[in-house]
């Protein structure tokens, strides 16, 4: 069946085995149908595939979605069917009429997997914003419509724990639901810093139990749909009902990117099954046979494999009664006869019922006309006209007298328009001036006496049939006939009437009193009287506000430079504030107290000092507009005032540390003061306002309005460099020399770490970092390796958990403990990365690229690749940052995947870099073997390649370098040591 222009994403049978749905990349659902007449065609025509054995043609194609469709979906009765895809969508379909009932966007990125309840209740959907949300529906009726279902599928919960870090760099995630309906099984879930798949448990809705056992993220997992026991089934074991006694167990298999498989069983806490390398790429999809014994695979690299169990291998299947009456509990069972849950349920579904009956009864016999012969009234412009019948002069009854209706019939008519328009007409009066006045016609709501040719809605009979009804129109607007126009205020005056909205004194008809109330409002005078809907009423005296009244956010833009005007880069400059506060704690490091959507932390940093900033409001104390006050600025530790100091323009920014105190002013300069309030040095005049203002022990960070980026170090009164610009890495090359500018990605923010470096990061996802010793910038974080690395945001990577080597040994160094140096900063510009580009779906025809390159011919090892020139970026920025724990993290890694590929050539380089090579005289000097040299060579060789098992050339290469080490001499032959080589 080849009616899918894109990647086939997921196929799925009805439980009735009546459907077959499929999902592709084409964002079209298509729904097939099984022909039981032979296939009229053979096999495609210049291939060698067998010819079709069953004819399955095209029933529905249902399009709803904007992109690709990931993952379908059957309710266990097969009334509804459930797609979800990349656009963040879940759309539900009839699965009677295959018409859209519902759309829910809910998640917040792409849904990659889809669950069924089997009690017919809930279903679970998994999404790339890390959560699960459990919707809860009641099956719709075959004669449902989208109206109908407004209140139906509603989301009941969203689940979120065990997937807080979890990667995003999987393709799928599918979830599977028990058979017995008690856990949910989520896949690319994460338990502490390894992958895991997390088994939630309904009614609470908690993931504490996880499956731990593969080395990359599980994307796919699937119960098995029957229930297995430890015995067979017999009758010493089952009950009156013919029900299984035992503690019936579920089986669960999962797969992912890998290429492992494992099987588990809920009675066993290690899974009973493990097989490596079962496809040549990641396993996409899993699904067991109706017999609990047949499991089938499919994988990336175009396979599909089949595992057959023998009997007793998972345990022995029971009967399909014992699934329904564990799904009894739940109020369901896999026939969808759902328990009622309450009295008032069974009272709403038989009104609702009667309704329906009553509604098709109605319809049937009008297509049927059965009534077509009785009169119904209508009206026309107000007036009763006669369809297919007698007019009737009573709006309750008919009149069936053929004798009065006969004698009705010889009495001449005359048109009622005619004496309507007459009453209608305007009358016109002469004054005694000679003047003439047309007398005004009085429209209300409420007058009796009125007419208007409106159509006017009346109460009609219709046919003597309880059950039918009439639903063609009930009244007819006559164009050729004349009719009122809508009254002075137009719609709202017909339907509220005319209320004076201000006081038109007699002849006053030109607004003068309006225009006087107006000018007096906008001078700020005290009105007396005001508009309401009623019409005037007296204004209410409002008091006069006392005590201190809020400060606005900001006061007034700041007064940019004139260099801005001709400059290449233009960056925003920040508003001048009222106010100013600056936390530090005892340490001199920011005291953060509230969370980055302004709720407070649960443990807050406690406040030691406070730095504040008041800038001037109002109007000078000269009370000359071009004199203004100074701005104050104070020191507090612990409510005492430690020093003060005045400065004679408004500030912008500030910062601080154990170090120094510094503040920005909007004139471009820059004063820095010594913890105690001493004026450090002279005030430093930059090139244009400044936007960024950071600090870090000794080091200072200022970014101007002009894209240059300024860096000291306040101890030593130096510059590791001259100010370098921000141009390079916003790429305004090549978004200026295109036919058309288009915007270039914006600055997000821009730190220093301890050794001084500039850590910058852009709106597209990138990080950068400034090397002094090189004169330019480096990249350290792009999407291309969000994208195909496999060691993208993955938990193993992170350094936040990574201690230091003297507080491992048990020794706590203050200075380390204190100051953190650089650790953790290349993955927060990754997780910077993930939060810009893979989260808010802008790397999406990145991913298209990487995905379809994978199944190409000549890129077998690009996702290896890759992975490791991530892991090489990775060591090269720890370097660059001197970040001794996160180098000694990566190189680990780095040395892991190498042993893993057999890089036999980057093995040696590795170790010659790192130990300066050992076959070397040892009276040479060597300018690069220093103290710092020596520590990386210690560090690197500390690890050894588990690969060398696999790989017997590496042996030929680490062993040299472990005998120099000393580690052969260490760990003898004969010790029970283990030897990490």
């Amino acid at each position: 069946m080849s009616y899918h222009s894109g990647t086939i994403h997921t196929v799925r049978f009805s439980s009735n085995g009546r459907y077959l749905a499929s999902g592709a990349d084409d964002k079209i659902v298509c729904v097939y149908t099984l022909d039981p007449n032979p296939p009229s065609h053979a096999s495609s025509f210049g291939t060698n595939e067998p010819p079709p054995v069953e004819n399955w043609r095209i029933f529905r194609r249902l399009i709803g979605h904007e992109n690709d469709v990931q993952d379908l979906g059957w309710s266990y009765d097969s009334s509804i069917l459930v797609s979800v895809g990349l656009d963040s969508k879940v759309v539900i379909w009839s699965g009677y009429t295959f018409e859209k009932l519902k759309t829910l966007s809910s998640h917040q990125s792409h849904v990659k997997g889809l669950a069924f309840d089997p009690a017919n209740k809930y279903f679970a959907t998994a999404s790339d914003d890390r959560t699960i949300k459990i919707v809860r529906f009641t099956p719709p009726a075959p004669n449902a419509t989208a109206h109908d279902q407004m209140n139906n599928f509603v989301v009941e919960t969203t689940i979120q724990a065990p997937f807080t870090s979890s990667p995003l760099t999987t393709y799928f995630r599918r979830c599977s639901w028990a058979p017995d309906g008690l856990h949910i099984a989520a896949a690319n879930a994460v338990n502490g810093p390894v992958s895991s798949v997390a088994i939630i448990t309904r009614g609470t809705w908690d993931g504490d139990i996880n499956l731990i056992g593969h080395e990359a993220p599980v994307e796919v997992c699937a119960f098995s749909p029957r229930l297995y026991g430890k015995d067979p089934p017999d009758t010493a074991n089952q009950d009156n009902s013919g029900h299984s006694t035992q503690n019936l167990i579920t089986v669960i298999a999962c797969a992912g990117q890998d290429r492992a498989l494992s099987i588990w069983q809920t009675s066993n806490p290690r899974p009973l099954l493990i097989t490596q390398e079962l496809a040549g790429k990641a396993i996409s999809d899993l699904a067991w046979g109706p017999s609990g014994r047949h499991l089938f695979m499919t994988s990336l690299d175009g396979s599909v494999i089949a595992l057959v169990f023998e009997e007793g291998d998972l345990g022995y299947v029971m009967g399909v009664g014992d699934i329904e009456q564990a799904l009894v509990k739940y109020g369901g069972s896999r026939r969808g006869a759902a328990m009622v849950e309450g009295t008032e349920s069974l009272l709403l579904e038989e009104k609702s019922r009667v309704g329906e009956i009553k509604g098709v009864e109605g319809r049937m016999g009008e297509l049927m006309g059965d009534n077509s012969s009785n009169s119904v009234k209508v009206t026309v412009n107000g007036t009763s006209a006669q369809v297919n019948g007698s007019a009737s002069h009573s709006a309750m009854e008919v009149d069936r007298d053929p004798a009065r209706t006969q004698a009705r019939a010889n009495v001449p008519t005359t048109d009622p328009n005619v004496a309507k328009l007459e009453r209608l007409k305007q009358r016109v009066t002469i004054t005694k001036d000679g003047k003439k006045r047309i007398a005004p016609l009085l429209v209300t709501a409420s007058a009796g006496a009125a007419e208007s040719s409106l159509p006017n809605s009346q109460l009609m009979t219709t046919s003597d049939t309880p059950g039918s009804r009439n639903e063609g129109p009930q009244n007819i607007l006559d164009m050729s006939l004349p009719f009122d126009g809508l009254p002075p205020g137009g719609l709202s005056g017909l339907l509220l009437g005319n209320k004076r909205k201000i006081a038109v004194n007699e002849g006053d008809s030109n607004g003068k009193v309006e225009r006087q109330l107006d000018r007096a409002s906008r001078s700020g005078a005290t009105p007396v009287v005001v508009n309401g809907v009623d019409g005037l009423h007296p204004a209410q005296i409002q008091a006069q506000p006392h005590g201190q009244q809020p400060t606005p956010e900001f006061l007034r833009p700041a007064v940019v430079s004139a260099s801005l005007t001709v400059a290449q880069i233009r960056l925003m400059v920040p508003k001048v504030r009222s106010l100013i506060l600056r936390n530090h704690d005892s340490y001199g490091n920011p005291a953060i107290t509230t969370e980055v959507d302004g709720t407070p932390l649960a443990q807050p940093v406690p406040v030691d000092t406070v730095l504040e900033v008041k800038n001037p409001t109002g109007v000078a104390s000269t009370g000359r507009p071009q004199d203004r006050d100074p701005t104050r600025i104070s020191v507090t530790r612990r409510g005492q005032s430690l020093w003060q100091d005045f400065l004679p323009k408004s500030v912008l920014l500030v910062t601080g540390t154990q170090d120094m105190w510094a503040a920005a002013c909007e004139d471009g300069t820059l004063h820095i003061w010594t913890p105690a309030g001493r004026r450090l040095i002279n005030a430093m005049v930059l090139d244009a306002q400044p936007v960024i203002l950071e600090s870090k022990g000794p080091w200072l960070l200022c970014v101007t309005a002009v894209g240059m980026c300024h860096v000291w170090n306040v101890k030593a009164f130096s510059s590791p460099h001259p100010p370098i610009s921000l141009g390079p890495i916003l790429e305004i090359a090549t978004h200026t020399l295109g036919a058309l500018p288009t915007g270039a990605p914006a600055l997000t923010s821009a730190r220093l770490n301890s050794k001084g470096h500039i850590i910058a990061t852009l709106s597209n996802g990138d990080g950068y970092t400034y090397s002094p010793a090189m004169y330019a910038w480096q990249r350290l974080s792009e999407v291309w390796w969000a994208v195909g690395s496999q060691y993208w945001n993955s938990t193993d990577s992170s350094v936040g958990a990574v201690q230091s080597l003297d507080q491992q040994n048990g020794t706590l160094s203050r200075e380390r403990d204190l100051v953190n140096v650089s650790a953790g900063i290349i993955p927060h510009l990754e997780r910077r990365t993930t939060t810009e580009c893979l989260v808010k779906g802008r790397a999406y025809y990145l991913q298209r690229l990487v995905k379809s390159l994978l199944s190409r011919e000549g890129y077998e090892g690009f996702e290896s690749a890759i992975s490791v020139g991530h892991l090489e970026n990775r060591l090269a920025a720890a370097l660059e940052l001197e970040a001794k724990e996160e180098f000694r993290l990566y190189l680990q890694m780095y040395a892991k995947r190498l042993g893993a590929e057999g890089l036999k050539s980057k093995v040696e380089e590795l170790l010659k870099s790192l130990l300066g090579g050992i076959f070397r005289d040892t009276n040479a000097t060597n300018g690069e073997s220093d103290q710092s040299q020596k520590e990386t060579s210690q560090l690197g060789a500390e690890r050894g390649w588990d690969g060398n098992r696999k790989h017997r050339d590496l042996q030929r290469i680490t062993v040299p370098y472990a005998k120099v080490l000393g580690v052969l001499d260490d760990h003898g032959v004969d010790t029970d040591e283990p030897m990490t080589l």
